[in-house]
């Protein structure tokens, strides 16, 4: 059993935060070409044998880096995303049948995660339209314009990496992995936030807060892996 979190200090072990994964879920991953995957959350998924996975991100990254791994690995049964290209292995699992791929445009991506962390019953967009992408979707007609019905996306975790968390949650992303993490941190049933330094309650500026801790249930504490470091690996 996991201890009962105190709400204004969400910080736990990795061990703790690990009692939420079980092989089979469903995983909201939070960055951009492995930019902004939380590298520590991903290693212990590996370590733990979590499979089975379903992934919800926007790329299957590379190879060696941020959720690149778990697919390389073979942990991965399928993904939402908007491309695979960068990470070969994807391609190749998908090409044999083992792993199942769901394409998704990326900003019909990026709101389908917003609506399902907002609470929306999907998004309507012409997008696709005519074309493959409107298979199995449901066509609502408003005035003399089409649309495709784009249901929202959930997870049962969310992982998230900041640079920055105070122990209520609250969140400052770091350049470029401001992408997909603040859609991601509220679509999750428990989001779970791995950052690179944690500060005490008060030395945020609110200027600088992206992601209220209203929406962050738990906090790790990074290990430091270092993406740069994994791209020239």
């Amino acid at each position: 059993m996991t201890r009962t979190v105190d709400p204004f200090n969400k910080v736990v072990t990795i061990e703790e935060a690990m009692s939420h994964f079980h092989s089979g879920m469903s995983i909201l991953v939070g960055g951009f070409g492995g930019v902004g995957n939380p590298p520590t959350l991903i290693q212990a998924m590996l370590d733990e044998g979590i499979s089975e996975l379903t992934i919800i991100s926007n790329d299957t990254a590379f190879p060696h880096i941020g959720v690149g791994k778990l697919v390389t690995e073979k942990r991965v049964k399928k993904v939402i995303a908007s491309h695979i290209g960068s990470n070969p292995r994807a391609g190749e699992q998908m090409t044999a049948g083992e792993l199942e791929v769901e394409f998704c445009p990326q900003g019909i991506l990026a709101e389908r995660v917003r609506a399902g962390g907002v609470g929306l019953g999907g998004i309507l967009s012409d997008i696709g339209i005519g074309t493959i992408a409107e298979k199995g979707k449901e066509k609502i007609r408003i005035g003399d314009r089409e649309y495709l019905l784009e249901t929202p996306l959930t997870a049962e975790v969310a992982i998230v990496h900041a640079k920055k968390a105070d122990r209520f949650g609250n969140l400052v992303y770091d350049t470029s992995a401001r992408n997909f993490n603040p859609l991601v941190a509220m679509a999750g049933e428990v989001t779970i936030v791995e950052a690179d330094e944690i500060v005490e309650v008060g030395e945020l500026s609110p200027e600088e807060i992206v992601t209220p801790g209203v929406f962050v249930d738990l906090i790790v504490q990074s290990e430091g892996v270092n993406w740069r470091w994994a791209w020239e690996k």
